[in-house]
């Protein structure tokens, strides 16, 4: 399993930002907002700024890139819990 964070932001406030926080997995940058347009996840005019930033979003793809879990939100400070994505990444395991 790989964990894979994506940003609108440029790569060097990602790359503070995540040295900060003391995240350790990969932040990719999608500063044009390609990926999040393919997902479906543009919240136009959503920054303080009123850029085009991304819903916070999980998502659990497997390695064929279908898509098996999601959890998707409009309040960026409401993620779930470890657990329960520990859960759903159990369930992928036991699907044939």
């Amino acid at each position: 399993m790989v964990i894979v964070a994506v940003s609108v932001d440029p790569p060097e406030i990602t790359r503070e930002h995540s040295k900060k926080q003391g995240y350790t997995y990969v932040f990719l940058c999608d500063e044009k907002r390609e990926v999040i347009r393919q997902y479906d996840l543009v919240h136009v005019k959503g920054s303080l700024e009123g850029a085009d930033i991304s819903r916070p979003a999980e998502f659990l793809i497997d390695s064929t890139g279908t898509i098996r879990w999601v959890n998707l939100t409009e309040n960026y400070r409401i993620r779930p819990k470890p657990e329960d994505v520990l859960k759903a990444v159990d369930g992928l395991a036991s699907t044939p």
